[in-house]
């Protein structure tokens, strides 16, 4: 899981090829991309059809156009269809049901194709903080179901402006300001590993209900898994790694408490949002945390 080709970070970091295109850094390995500009901001991307290959789903792959379709099909006859780009960026998710009605899940669409990931950066002021900052990032060891099920549903706490694309979300940290979240500090992660032994994968499953009871009640939410590390090591290597312990957490809740894994979707940040600030070894900042995005989606501030 997680892994794409390689069982070690050394591995990875072993096969890494760099390049220059224009005014970034191009980065690859095994399963990831990081794109890095001359102002020392980076991104990582990922395979977006990945995580479901992984889950041992069986898709095939469709070609239209400039655009890449990959169709997984569960055993009810519904359909999971992933867009990209040639790039491998995501344009679009949806679900067909079997009388071929088609939901949108994620729509990734570019108006106006940019060509640099800063200009998907989405600058807002602060928003205003309406409640106490524990019920606003909620401590998942330190919350029963209840809380967690109202922070991973709560409405906005400031207004939407308008619609945002997925990456506008996974790279705005001012947009993503504006939902609560759920540290899942339950989980951390050993130095250089994303791998979650079986007695922590347990202890997801508070994690799990509350976002089924959130299902139920509107099938077609998303919810980013956001990964975390300290400040320990080189910041591609800790992208890297905070991509994978998000798509890690990720699989658990599907693999074993059957969440959709359409509807979700991971995002790796490395060093940039330590929760113990120190530049030493801490666990506590190798860690993962969960937000409904939706409204930021779909520009709804309720």
């Amino acid at each position: 899981m997680a892994t794409q080709g390689a069982q070690r970070f050394e591995d990875i970091r072993s096969r890494r090829e760099e390049r220059r295109e224009g005014d970034v850094t191009i980065i690859r390995e095994p399963g990831r991309t990081i794109i890095r500009d001359d102002d020392g901001r980076a991104i990582i991307r990922r395979d977006e059809d990945q995580r479901f290959r992984d889950l041992g789903w069986q898709g095939r792959s469709e070609r239209r156009g400039d655009e890449n379709r990959m169709v997984f099909e569960r055993p009810d006859g519904t359909r999971i269809v992933t867009v990209t780009d040639e790039e491998g960026r995501l344009i679009r998710r949806t679900r067909i049901d079997r009388d071929n009605r088609e939901v949108i899940i994620i729509d990734n669409t570019l108006r106006d194709r940019p060509g640099r990931f800063a200009d998907d950066v989405v600058v807002l002021p602060a928003p205003p903080l309406p409640i106490p900052r524990e019920r606003y990032i909620v401590d998942a060891d330190q919350a029963d179901e209840a809380l967690i099920y109202e922070t991973i549903t709560a409405p906005p706490i400031a207004a939407i402006p308008r619609r945002y694309t997925l990456d506008e979300v996974r790279y705005s940290p001012d947009l993503r300001a504006r939902m609560r979240s759920v540290d899942i500090d339950t989980i951390t992660f050993d130095t250089g590993s994303w791998q979650i032994a079986p007695e922590q994968a347990q202890r997801l499953s508070v994690i799990a209900d509350s976002v089924r009871r959130a299902l139920q009640r509107a099938p077609n939410e998303v919810f980013l898994v956001e990964g975390h590390t300290d400040a320990v090591g080189a910041d591609v290597d800790n992208l890297s790694l905070s991509d994978r312990r998000a798509q890690s957490v990720a699989e658990i809740l599907t693999r074993d408490f059957q969440i959709p894994p359409e509807n979700l979707t991971t995002q790796g940040y490395g060093e940039q949002y330590l929760k113990i600030n120190t530049q030493d070894a801490a666990r506590e900042n190798r860690r993962v945390t969960l937000r409904r995005i939706t409204p930021l989606l779909s520009g709804q501030n309720q």
